[in-house]
């Protein structure tokens, strides 16, 4: 399993509907998640100041598996190319995981990096923000009916991620998996 990508918060003044933008380097992650926060973001680095829910929702990670999936709904779509790659940050993900997706995972699952310990959380809720980074209006709804969503992290041990590392998975409890969890939180929804 690798890191395809590290995702941050793209400077100010580019414009762009994509909030996030592959980083060049390691970056720091602390309790909160990266020390560099997207705009409105309202934890900031200090975990004190975050409550439970902040912490829980540190980085959302999504796998890279399902890309070529999603390029070809872009394309029937008309809004891409049939071989017009989907840009690192599309799903407002931090970290883009090859080799890894919400089936093989569950709450309190660990992915362990070589400085730096993540915690499985929860899954990823759809909303319209799918819709505006993949460019079609139902976007949301087919997250939700693939149950594609990534899903959230929390930090146990602080450190540094890179594009490039290895991580490993460790399993956590296995009491509840991310796509069953998913299930359960989007069985209410409206589409």
């Amino acid at each position: 399993m690798i890191v395809s990508s590290v995702n941050v918060p793209r400077p100010a003044n580019e414009a762009g509907v994509l909030r996030l933008v592959p980083a060049t380097g390691p970056v720091g992650v602390g309790l909160a998640g990266f020390a560099e926060r997207m705009a409105l973001h309202p934890v900031g680095e200090d975990p004190a100041m975050a409550d439970e829910f902040a912490l829980s929702h540190a980085l959302l990670a999504y796998p890279t598996v399902h890309a070529p999936v999603w390029r070809t709904m872009r394309a029937q779509a008309g809004v891409a190319g049939p071989d017009d790659a989907i840009p690192p940050g599309s799903f407002d993900e931090h970290l883009a995981l090859d080799g890894v997706d919400e089936s093989q995972l569950w709450e309190g699952d660990l992915l362990r990096f070589p400085d730096c310990t993540l915690v499985v959380s929860v899954p990823r809720l759809p909303d319209a923000r799918f819709n505006e980074t993949l460019g079609f209006v139902h976007a949301a709804k087919m997250v939700a009916q693939s149950r594609w969503s990534g899903f959230w992290l929390s930090v146990r041990v602080p450190g540094t991620i890179a594009a490039g590392q290895a991580f490993e998975l460790v399993p956590g409890p296995r009491a509840t998996g991310v796509v069953e969890l998913f299930r359960a939180r989007t069985a209410a929804m409206k589409w």
